[in-house]
């Protein structure tokens, strides 16, 4: 034996399981948890606002965490130059999560105003990015794409601060309905190959 090839007496090395076949062996949990998350996620869009309450505390509850979590971060490395930096970051996400955790309807309007100032931003991104690669076939999808999330953003902001009443509810809907027909996708492509 060489020094390379450890003895494992005789026994291979374990194997990670294919992915397919576990995909295949498992559809219908697949199947189930995609109805599931489609069932969700209509729930969701069907009452936008108490959607929008609680993805909010679910925010407010992550800053909470996360500013705590950097703040004592921060204390563990004094020595380092980025303390101050630091510090601040996990005051302002834990005094923001505090914030929303106990007004959520405050939260929720910013998160809503917030959510608008990223569909437009990343919109313009996007669109400034298609124009750099036009002789590129794909350009035009990366150019629909950046014009949708600026009118996404847009039609917000034009309804805000009534829009705080369902667009974060709608985005969390939408994206939760999105993810369980990819589940319910997966699942019937793995049960056609059984």
């Amino acid at each position: 034996m060489s020094e390379q090839e450890p003895n494992t007496g005789g026994t291979p090395p374990p194997q990670l399981p294919d992915l397919t076949q576990l995909v295949r062996d498992n559809w219908v949990k697949f199947l189930v948890l995609g109805v599931l998350m489609v069932i969700g996620g209509m729930i969701v869009l069907v009452i936008p606002y108490a959607s929008s309450i609680a993805v909010a505390l679910v925010i407010g509850l992550v800053l909470i965490v996360v500013g705590a979590l950097q703040l004592w971060h921060a204390m563990q490395v004094k020595e380092w130059g980025g303390f101050l930096g630091q510090s601040l970051i996990g005051i302002i996400a834990l005094v923001g999560g505090v914030a929303i955790y106990f007004n959520p309807v405050v939260g929720t309007v910013a998160l809503t105003l917030l959510l608008s100032a990223v569909f437009i931003a990343q919109g313009v991104a996007q669109v400034a990015f298609s124009l750099r690669l036009r002789p590129h076939t794909s350009w035009g999808w990366i150019l629909a794409s950046g014009l949708i999330a600026i009118a996404a953003g847009l039609i917000i902001l034009s309804d805000f601060p009534g829009s705080a009443a369902w667009a974060l509810g709608l985005v969390a809907g939408i994206s939760i309905m999105f993810n369980g027909w990819s589940y319910i996708a997966i699942a019937m492509a793995a049960r056609k190959t059984d």
